[in-house]
């Protein structure tokens, strides 16, 4: 049994839809825990501020999402027995929501655990805190579009 037997094209395929979601959902829990110690210091101070806080929190966790998604479609694209230009092609549309995943994800946590000050030092602007996170989300919906894009893209057979 040589490499390329077990190194085949799903086998290509199947780890790019793993990298989306592992590397998008690994940044959604980074972005999502910098929010919470954020917001759990918030909380402890100002138990009435929890839904705003939550909303911060929560924001970060859309690239895992993202990332699922684009696991999803790929997975759907694998064929047994494809050629590895074809399990290497799964393999590039997937990597640029698990990068961007990854990256808008942490980036994003750290915009949301710096909005909890907004909340707690001028509670009726934390909406401008929101902004500021979905600035960032912008990018990681940028990221999710060229993966879906260039997955939908892909003719296998």
């Amino acid at each position: 049994m040589d490499f390329t037997s077990i190194f085949n094209g799903y086998a290509l395929g199947l780890l790019g839809a793993g990298l989306a979601a592992a590397l998008a959902c690994s940044g959604s829990g980074l972005g999502t825990g910098y929010a919470g110690q954020a917001g759990a210091g918030l909380v402890s101070e100002d138990p009435s501020k929890f839904g705003k806080a939550m909303i911060l929190q929560v924001i970060p966790g859309t690239q895992g999402l993202y990332g699922f998604v684009i696991w999803f479609l790929a997975f759907n694209k694998l064929v047994p027995g494809m050629s590895i230009a074809e399990g290497w092609q799964i393999f590039g549309a997937c990597l640029p929501i698990g990068i961007g995943g990854l990256v808008s994800g942490a980036a994003q946590g750290k915009v949301a655990a710096s909005s909890m000050n907004i909340l707690a030092k001028k509670p009726d602007d934390w909406s401008k805190g929101m902004i500021l996170c979905i600035t960032v989300e912008f990018y990681a919906i940028l990221s999710l579009l060229a993966s879906f894009m260039m997955l939908n893209g892909i003719s296998i057979g």
